[in-house]
């Protein structure tokens, strides 16, 4: 079995990727920055870093830095350009070279670095997660009145899934950009803001907003989806059924 890096391996993202390696017999190294041996902050590297990519046979990249995500993914590519890293798999998301929004523009950015690093890669883009629909749905949720942005449609993915897809992929060799992995549906707003008060009791009067700009546009033509690659399974009233028994 292999000796397997993941960083951000406490995150919503890196959690299960590192229970699924474990549960299919690989070693796990957890980097983040909270977690001994290997408690490093990416966006600083070090010695630990050097250390914690040192004899693997692969390095999952998960962490997910708002800011300074293009310097911590150069630090990582790096360290693992030295150590001679055989394996570097980078999770992105769908879209990055479509929707003007500068976070898409830094992954976009850090999938370029892994591509030209001279370490072998793979890359895979995924669509959004279930978690951070729900997430922005509450928020939106705060006052009596969703403002929900008009015309835009997701397709979120469960996290799960995604990680096994993952586990799968690092225990691999090196496969260059793989088919990009979407949920099993796209759905308009709405639609998911009514099956989140459905599922949390709640009572909200829905108002769909049109909104300016080249994001906004780009949303809206569906820069974001991946209506052929939809083979995630797990609907979002699926995930909001487990989250609210849970």
């Amino acid at each position: 079995m292999s000796t397997i890096l993941v960083t951000g391996g406490t995150g919503t993202l890196g959690r299960p990727v590192c229970e699924r390696l474990r549960a299919d017999g690989h070693e796990v190294r957890v980097l983040s920055r909270h977690s001994p041996p290997y408690a490093v902050d990416l966006r600083k590297g070090g010695p630990l870093l050097d250390r914690a990519v040192d004899g693997v046979d692969a390095v999952v990249h998960c962490s997910n830095i708002l800011r300074g995500d293009e310097g911590a993914a150069r630090l990582l590519v790096e360290a693992s350009r030295r150590a001679g890293v055989p394996h570097l798999l980078y999770i992105s998301i769908v879209g990055v070279d479509r929707v003007p929004l500068g976070y898409y523009r830094t992954k976009y950015a850090v999938e370029r670095m892994i591509q030209q690093s001279g370490v072998p890669w793979t890359l895979l883009r995924a669509t959004q997660f279930h978690d951070l629909i729900l997430q922005l749905l509450q928020g939106l949720a705060k006052p009596p009145v969703m403002l929900l942005p008009k015309e835009v449609r997701d397709q979120p993915l469960e996290v799960t899934e995604a990680a096994a897809r993952l586990a799968e992929l690092a225990a691999g060799p090196p496969a260059g950009r793989v088919e990009d992995m979407g949920g099993p549906e796209i759905r308009t707003f709405d639609e998911l803001a009514r099956a989140y008060l459905r599922a949390g009791g709640r009572g909200r009067r829905l108002v769909e907003v049109p909104l300016p700009g080249r994001v906004y546009r780009a949303l809206r033509r569906g820069g974001h989806l991946a209506p052929d690659r939809a083979v995630g399974r797990v609907t979002f009233e699926e995930f909001l059924a487990r989250r609210f028994a849970a």
